[in-house]
């Protein structure tokens, strides 16, 4: 059966609207980018970019491949780290727009997809910072628009499916749960006759072969991806939540403003003739849903199909804003946006400055914008710390992190404090391995002393990180601790230090 918006010639792509609105936010993060500074997994992707692998213990290479990148294109410049992820995010942008345009919306509905995308919370949270899901939001775009480009056309489209879900999958593995929803959305809702041709197989052969050397990777290092995501599970990450956040969460993911629009495109792909060859996209959001309740994923991790369902939603909401008192309507609509753009500014992009945070709740509702301060501090006093360490013993110390971040802010900022080098058992840190026996002596971070007089057999407290203006963040009063006397060779206790999660 053909539908409407097949029978119809697809509305031309306003290129100038959509173009515009990926502009602004292109042109947004970058200004913004340089503001307070790396956050800890910046930090530890500069590292894991200088031990460039096929994998690493909690994901795939493409992140930390573009952190090696950024520094060698820009040097150490936060702003140049942070390029990438600003690109990503308009390209976001632009997907929602032709997104809109394939699900046949004219000028507005594109421009309104375009807009609201842009102005979502997560788009604004996920592009100001160099993160797996900056690029994992705009993986999910991209195989939403060319996968219903291919419901739609079929052939060698799904090839193109496949290549970008496999990038999308050397990055992180949520594009495999969004594949496979989409396979059991189009057996329960169809169309299944484009199973019968051999073009989406192939593409997801093709995703396959592009992700092998990451599988051949995980299998030869015994799969810790289980278990990271077991420890998610537990809520071991700084963005861990409970399992039953995640269904309110949706209704705030965008804005709660956006709440009408998006539920609006969910009915259309669920319901409405017009969209019935894209239902599959409908039964793919509510089995992700559950399937995330249920394995205790992390709220954000639908966040990539939010740009398509705003999309979906945008042609009728323009439409309803065209209708009766069509001034007003209108003057709503933009309203909203403008709104909703502004608050999602001030709770996710670095506006506030950054000796304001402890008195307001921004921190609260924005866990990353803790993580992106007071880190050259942190590092400044470990240095003074190492600087009570008699010289003789100076030469065999180094320093022992709880966490990659703290590694990764001694990796960054210890070497012109003359720190010693730096170890961690956390994630990848604990597969670059254990100090050598030739170093006894560790300046310890953030470990309790009943952990460290496990390994030590002398623990001498020093100092407490303290960020300086009083923001409760993960490193904030941490204990630094010398540790002496190990009861054990590093080699020895590292099967106990390391952890993954």
């Amino acid at each position: 059966m053909t539908t409407v918006v097949e029978q119809q010639v697809r509305p031309r792509l306003w290129w100038a609207g959509v173009g515009a609105a990926a502009g602004v936010v292109l042109v947004v993060l970058l200004a913004t980018a340089g503001r307070y500074g790396y956050h800890r997994d910046e930090l530890y992707f500069l590292r894991a970019g200088r031990e460039l692998a096929f994998g690493y213990v909690d994901q795939p290479p493409l992140t930390p491949l573009l952190a090696r990148v950024a520094t060698v294109l820009f040097g150490d410049s936060l702003v140049g780290l942070r390029v990438a992820s600003a690109i990503a995010s308009a390209l976001v942008v632009v997907c929602a727009g032709l997104l809109a345009r394939e699900l046949g919306g004219g000028r507005g509905a594109q421009l309104l997809a375009a807009a609201a995308t842009g102005a979502s919370s997560f788009l604004l949270a996920v592009g100001h910072l160099l993160s797996t899901t900056t690029f994992d939001v705009a993986a999910w775009a991209l195989v939403s628009w060319l996968a219903v480009r291919a419901l739609r056309d079929g052939g060698a489209t799904w090839l193109l499916v496949g290549l970008v879900a496999g990038i999308g999958l050397q990055n992180k593995v949520l594009p495999a749960f969004l594949v496979g929803a989409l396979l059991i959305g189009i057996l329960v809702g169809g169309p299944r006759e484009v199973l019968r041709t051999p073009w989406p197989w192939l593409g997801g052969l093709l995703a396959l072969l592009v992700w092998t050397p990451f599988l051949v990777w995980e299998a030869r290092h015994g799969w810790p991806m289980l278990e990271l995501s077991s420890a998610i599970a537990g809520g071991s990450s700084g963005t861990s939540a409970s399992r039953w956040i995640l269904v309110p969460y949706q209704l705030v993911i965008a804005s709660p403003l956006f709440v009408p629009i998006w539920g609006t495109g969910l009915w259309r792909l669920a319901r409405d003739p017009a969209l019935r060859r894209w239902r599959a996209f409908a039964v793919a959001w509510v089995l992700l849903l559950v399937l995330f309740v249920a394995t205790g994923g992390k709220p954000y991790y639908m966040v990539g199909l939010y740009p398509l369902l705003l999309a979906a939603g945008a042609g009728p909401v323009v439409d309803w804003a065209g209708r009766g008192a069509h001034r007003v309507r209108r003057g709503i609509l933009v309203a909203g946006v403008a709104l909703a753009a502004a608050v999602s500014a001030l709770l996710f992009l670095p506006l506030v400055p950054a000796t304001a945070l402890p008195g307001i709740p921004i921190d609260a509702i924005n866990y990353d914008a803790g993580e992106q301060v007071g880190w050259p501090g942190f590092a400044e006093t470990i240095a003074r710390a190492a600087d009570t360490v008699a010289p003789a013993e100076r030469a065999s110390t180094i320093v022992l992190t709880a966490n990659y971040g703290e590694a990764g802010a001694v990796d960054h900022y210890g070497p012109a404090l003359g720190l010693p080098p730096v170890y961690s058992g956390h994630n990848s840190y604990g597969e670059w391995g254990p100090p050598p026996a030739s170093a006894p002596t560790a300046i310890a971070v953030g470990y309790r002393p009943d952990t460290l007089s496990r390994w030590c057999g002398s623990v001498e407290p020093l100092a407490r990180i303290d960020n300086g203006i009083g923001l409760d963040n993960d490193e904030q009063g941490a204990p630094v601790a010398v540790c002496r006397d190990l009861t054990a060779s590093w080699a020895q206790l590292w099967p106990q230090i390391r952890r993954i999660g």
